[in-house]
């Protein structure tokens, strides 16, 4: 794990209530490289996010995580936004979906947004798949 810089943007309670929801999530190494590669251009959009996705959105009692990743499956996949398919595939892992399960969601994104979206994200989900093997 690498310590996440000491910045200003990183203090708040709602960005450490974030901080460990997206750890957990997308995991610890992934998340703190990001932090640590920000610098004063970017560091507020790494705030942003932290605070406001993970840690008012993703914390909210409303739905599950599992429940969340089936949804950001599917807009990342309408969106066609391959690198965070590929992060949230393995999040999605994390958060108790099968292989199975994610393949019925880039399916239903075929029929109702586009084959094509569908098709990179099967690739890349493979691809996430045996990478996430190895990490365990």
């Amino acid at each position: 794990m690498v310590d996440v810089p000491n910045r200003p943007e990183y203090q708040s309670e709602l960005f450490k209530k974030g901080l460990a929801v997206r750890r957990e999530v997308l995991g610890a190494d992934y998340v703190d490289a990001s932090l640590a590669r920000a610098d004063d251009f970017n560091a507020a959009f790494q705030q942003m996010t932290t605070e406001i996705a993970w840690g008012m959105c993703w914390t909210r009692p409303g739905i599950d995580r599992k429940t969340r990743s089936i949804i950001n499956l599917a807009m990342l996949t309408a969106l066609n936004r391959p690198h965070e398919i590929e992060v949230h595939v393995k999040g999605a892992l994390r958060n108790g979906l099968t292989k199975d399960e994610i393949r019925e969601v880039f399916l239903q994104v075929a029929i109702y947004c586009g084959v094509p979206a569908a098709v990179d994200s099967f690739r890349i989900a493979r691809d996430a798949f045996a990478e996430y093997e190895k990490q365990k």
